[in-house]
């Protein structure tokens, strides 16, 4: 028997059972399938994003950089080294008031006139002693002022002053078992800045 002669529903046929050439009776479709014209569009009203985290899921902690600000982000990196605040000014102790003292004395050494006045001369004359009764640290002082009487500051000249400064330092560092500096070299240090540029 040839094709042709067959029943149509015995024929296999290359088109979908729900295209138009299918003449089975709708009663006889698969109900889950609808009619093109009646298939529901997606709306905004029926399309769900579910951008929330759920009930029963914990927010990730690696939060995101560009959107958090620094703090909170901060607090978040445990693995992360909090960052240092910055120290509170608080007066000075011996140390900190002993180095800034002979910052402040060499630098003003460095800048004396290199052929003062008479009156210059015995202005930081004045000074020095000056100084060494009213300094903070009351043994210091004491121990400038009995310094004092052997070791009179040589005030004739920016060079000499330098000078004096720089060997009254070297004997309290030798008296602290700290280094001493080559006195050579003080304007290097507290005026012109080291010769291998490091300072400009």
């Amino acid at each position: 028997m040839s094709a042709s002669n067959l029943p149509k529903s015995k024929v296999d046929s290359p088109v979908p059972s729900n295209s138009s050439n299918n003449h089975t009776s709708g009663s006889e479709q698969d109900p889950s399938q609808k009619p093109a014209s009646k298939l529901e569009t997606p709306t905004s009203a029926n399309v769900s994003f579910n951008l929330d985290v759920k009930k029963d899921e914990k927010p990730s902690s690696k939060l995101c950089r560009a959107c958090t600000d620094f703090k909170t982000w901060m607090k978040a990196q445990p693995a992360i080294t909090q960052v240092e605040k910055k120290p509170v000014e608080c007066p000075l102790d011996k140390n900190e008031l002993g180095s800034n003292t002979w910052s402040f004395l060499h630098t003003m050494a460095a800048y004396y006139p290199d052929k003062p006045t008479t009156q210059q001369q015995q202005d930081m004359h004045s000074f020095i002693n000056i100084f060494a009764k009213f300094y903070p640290c009351d043994y210091c002082a004491e121990h400038l002022r009995e310094d004092l009487k052997t070791n009179v500051p040589d005030t004739t000249s920016r060079h000499n002053l330098s000078q004096w400064f720089c060997h009254t330092h070297n004997r309290v560092n030798l008296l602290l078992g700290k280094p001493q500096f080559d006195c050579s070299k003080v304007d290097e240090r507290w005026k012109d800045g080291w010769k291998d540029g490091s300072c400009d």
